[in-house]
């Protein structure tokens, strides 16, 4: 039997994202799972992918930094008025904001926090750097230690590329 007690939603705050949220609180009330809602802000440094954004202390001398106190206080703002009031009762969830690459910080945090299961929208705000890097949840999935489950919107059209189907 399939049991979950860690569930992590990875979020970019996309129209699936927002599908996907509804799919992992249903999960964590139904197994009451501790729900971990995760977010990874997109680097300005979008040209340097392989460059992981470090996060650098206020005050600190010697480099620019990609990451700082406002962009986390923004984006854990940004999560608890996304999703906060769509808990109602459910009260067994932790919001995360992690710098880095978004495939490698969703992966070491499952790995870190004994995550049983990750949720996330199929597709996410950055498509266009999908044509190059491959999509985040294509690199989650093959990567990740426990399941990972990809909502799509159902109502998008998809279509496979060239004459396949």
């Amino acid at each position: 039997m399939v049991e979950y007690r860690n569930i992590l939603f990875a979020t970019d705050f996309s129209e699936d994202a927002n599908i996907a949220f509804l799919h992992a609180l249903d999960l964590g009330r139904k197994y009451g799972a501790k729900l971990h809602i995760f977010h990874v802000p997109h680097s300005s440094y979008t040209y340097a992918r392989h460059v992981v954004d470090e996060h650098v202390p206020g005050g600190s001398s010697g480099g620019e930094a990609f990451f700082d106190e406002k962009v986390e206080k923004a984006a854990l703002e940004a999560m608890k008025t996304e999703y906060g009031a769509k808990l109602g009762d459910f009260q067994n969830v932790l919001f995360k904001v992690q710098c880095g690459s978004p495939d490698v910080e969703i992966i070491r945090y499952a790995k870190k926090n004994n995550i049983d299961v990750i949720v996330m929208g199929a597709l996410g705000k950055a498509e266009q750097d999908r044509m190059v890097h491959g999509s985040t949840v294509a690199n989650v999935s093959k990567y990740a230690h426990c399941h990972v489950i990809a909502i799509r919107n159902p109502a998008r059209q998809f279509t496979l590329p060239g004459n396949m189907y």
